[in-house]
């Protein structure tokens, strides 16, 4: 006892001793203070165990639910027989357990689409074959059954069939890049409803259906490209080159989505009769457990109905079960979140103010509300239909905090993470366990391994050496708080103060926001800030004097539909208001330079930027905008319209944009983009500069070559974090 508290305070007096190190951005790069946390998790199919992919890459590990222990290594690159590999990059488990994808050479195409070369691993006896030998392969799918592999490649439809020698069939033969796409989404479907494949089998697996996306009619984007560094692109050494893709701008043509399957067995091709506009979408195909049924999603081109049809691929008739519509628009997350089990449709709405669960039978009878209250749910993991208990994540204890609910088939709803904080879960099959993520403000993600009734079993991950670690820096403690506007309206902030904080001290303030609509920068949780890792780049920034404040403005998330919608069809004009009230509130507490209070953000966060450094009240001495939509007249069709209908329906909406405000900007500014931007094309800050340029305004400007929207590679990032941290410095001091 005696020699355990000897060597704790030993450990305390070795840390104090080290205590005051000062952060260096390049560890902010280099992941040194990245928590631990566990990647490519999946649940098995019995319940009682999931897999997860090795640190290295070369092993895929069972572990029990129940204990947390290793039972079986389900494949080793070292004793593969077959194919040889160094390493996986992902993997997939076949329904039944028995066979594994797994994932090599990956390629990226965009934020979720990638190429990659596949092979098929047979767990007993541990062989392991290329899926295909024609080329690298998109979104392979596994049939029901197990036997079959469906994918794309070059915007057409493949099956392997694994009990005919793994005998490769060409289902559709019209894909042509620009032109014709099957069972992947074109660009703006993929990247605003966060989807990457748009096909599915049937349950008897007898039937492949998926959405085929004519974008021939689709406007279409070039971005130049040059030889570059890290890669480097040899290609473009002598003349550069372009990438150009098809890309909806707000106001203009969406690709024509149609709805197809094919029978396996008599290699028949019908179009199914799913009504849906000529300019609306197909966000999702939920393959059900009745072989005559899958579930399509619809939306109309504002976006403000949602259908699901449940589409009989023999017959092509398609039937609507459900339709959701509610005011302005259906929120993303309401359209992600729904759940269809083999009885029951659960549809996520906030058709009473308030993101809430109903129940629904396939036949499309509302049988009931799951749970009511002035809150939100923030997630939902399913519905159990042994049991009728619902499970989902809400923000019941306030917006900033996060916990996971269950509610019975009797309407009594349990926590089952009741620790303050940020909690989320991933459930067995069978929903007698999960794995627990618990953090907060200043703890490092804890993960652990709990029943359905909340109690823990097993840690898992702790994060101490992270602890211990970032002890031995001089860091500020981070805060939540609260600001109120002239308008009456309360905001939610966090703010890192400096270590060895002075309240009597005048600090300058560098304001990090995003503030795009359904957003949430200000939670009770470790990965806040512009560089996550626990506000690390915020900490780097109060090592060197400043104090750095996150404002949530109204539009973003977690506080319901009126606070977020009241932004429709005016976006920037109320979220770049709050931003100015929260510099001017923050100007009036005593530990701030009111003169010397900056503004940050990246792609809607620049946007903003930007809107409020126009906005008329002169507060910001300096603001940094990354990667910044400038109008949304060039933006993307999905994205802008949800919240602003097209240009010819609200022109002064569109108007009011920072190129439109560009004589009214005040303070330093210096604009930050990626040449290779597929997402807020480099156009938003080619016009925006010759705006400022044509106003006389002042500003300074990074190009980075080849770079898209996330701004890496190579050194890029440091490069990008360094001259940012130095013009804080330089317009702050």
């Amino acid at each position: 006892m005696k020699r355990t508290g000897l060597v704790v305070v030993s450990l305390l007096l070795a840390l104090a001793s080290v205590a005051g190190n000062k952060l260096q951005l390049k560890q902010i790069t280099d992941g040194t203070f990245r928590a631990a946390s566990m990647a490519a998790v999946r649940t098995m199919p019995d319940g009682e165990t999931y897999t997860q992919l090795s640190d290295d890459g070369r092993r895929i590990v069972q572990y029990s639910f129940k204990t947390g222990k290793e039972v079986a290594v389900l494949f080793d690159v070292a004793t593969a027989k077959g194919s040889q590999l160094d390493a996986i990059d992902d993997y997939m488990l076949s329904p039944d357990g028995s066979r594994l994808l797994v994932q090599t050479n990956t390629q990226r195409i965009y934020r979720h689409s990638l190429t990659a070369t596949y092979y098929i691993y047979t767990i007993r006896n541990n062989r392991l074959v290329p899926l295909s030998d024609h080329g690298p392969q998109q979104t392979p799918l596994f049939s029901p059954d197990g036997l079959q592999i469906a994918f794309v490649r070059d915007n057409n439809i493949f099956i392997v069939k694994l009990l005919y020698d793994n005998a490769e069939v060409q289902i559709t033969k019209d894909g042509k890049r620009n032109e014709i796409i099957n069972g992947i989404p074109d660009w703006v479907n993929e990247e605003e409803f966060s989807n990457d494949r748009a096909m599915v089998f049937t349950a008897d697996s007898k039937q492949l259906v998926w959405v085929r996306y004519d974008e021939s009619k689709v406007p279409q984007y070039s971005m130049q490209l040059f030889k570059g560094l890290a890669p480097e692109r040899t290609e473009y050494a002598d003349y550069p080159g372009f990438y150009t893709y098809k890309y909806p701008i707000a106001g203009q043509q969406n690709a024509q989505a149609t709805l197809w399957s094919f029978d396996i067995a008599s290699r028949q091709t019908r179009q199914l009769q799913l009504p849906v506009d000529a300019d609306g979408y197909v966000p999702r195909l939920v393959m059900t457990s009745d072989a005559t049924q899958v579930a399509a999603y619809t939306l109309n081109r504002h976006q403000d109905c949602l259908r699901i049809f449940m589409c009989n691929p023999l017959s092509t008739v398609c039937r609507q079960v459900v339709e959701e519509q509610v005011d302005k628009y259906v929120r993303e997350e309401a359209m992600e979140g729904i759940v269809i089990t083999d009885q029951h449709i659960l549809v996520p709405s906030d058709r009473s103010g308030w993101m809430h669960l109903y129940l629904y039978n396939h036949h499309g009878q509302l049988l009931r509300q799951v749970d009511t209250g002035d809150y939100e749910v923030s997630t939902v993991y399913g519905y159990d239909e042994a049991t009728g208990d619902t499970y989902f994540a809400s923000h019941e204890s306030g917006a900033t905090e996060q916990r996971v609910y269950v509610v019975h088939a009797n309407g009594k709803k349990e926590c089952l993470t009741p620790k303050a904080g940020w909690n989320t879960a991933v459930f067995s099959h069978n929903y007698k366990y999960f794995i627990r993520t618990w953090s907060d403000l200043n703890t490092p993600p804890e993960y652990a391994l709990c029943d359905n009734k909340g109690k823990v079993l097993t840690t898992l991950i702790d994060n101490r050496q992270l602890v211990t670690t970032l002890s031995t820096y001089d860091l500020g403690q981070r805060e939540l708080m609260q600001l109120t506007t002239a308008e009456g309206v309360v905001l939610n902030a966090w703010v890192v103060k400096p270590a060895g904080f002075n309240a009597s001290r005048r600090y300058p303030v560098v304001m990090y926001q995003y503030g795009g609509p359904g957003s949430q920068q200000v939670k009770n949780v470790w990965n806040i800030g512009m560089a996550g890792q626990g506000a690390i780049l915020e900490q780097l920034l109060c090592q060197q004097g400043f104090v750095c404040v996150c404002v949530d403005n109204r539009g973003t998330g977690g506080r319901g539909a009126d606070f977020e919608k009241c932004i429709y069809q005016k976006l920037g004009q109320l979220e770049a208001a709050d931003q100015v009230e929260a510099a001017l509130w923050l100007g009036r507490q005593p530990w701030v330079d009111k003169e010397r209070i900056a503004i940050w953000g990246w792609s809607f966060g620049g946007f903003n930027t930007l809107m409020s450094m126009s906005e008329g009240r002169e507060v910001f001495r300096a603001g940094i905008a990354i990667a910044p939509p400038t109008s949304w007249k060039f933006y993307d069709t999905v994205y802008t319209e949800r919240f602003m209908r097209t240009p010819k329906e609200n022109p002064m909406g569109y108007f009011d944009n920072p190129i439109h405000r560009a004589e009214k900007l005040h303070g330093a500014l210096l604009l930050c983009h990626g040449l290779a931007d597929d997402n807020v094309h480099f156009r938003n800050t080619a016009e925006y500069t010759e705006a400022l340029v044509q106003a006389d305004k002042d500003f300074s400007q990074l190009v980075y070559t080849n770079r898209n929207h996330g701004i890496y590679g190579g050194n890029t990032r440091q490069h990008l974090y360094r001259q940012c941290l130095q013009f804080f410095e330089r317009e702050l001091k």
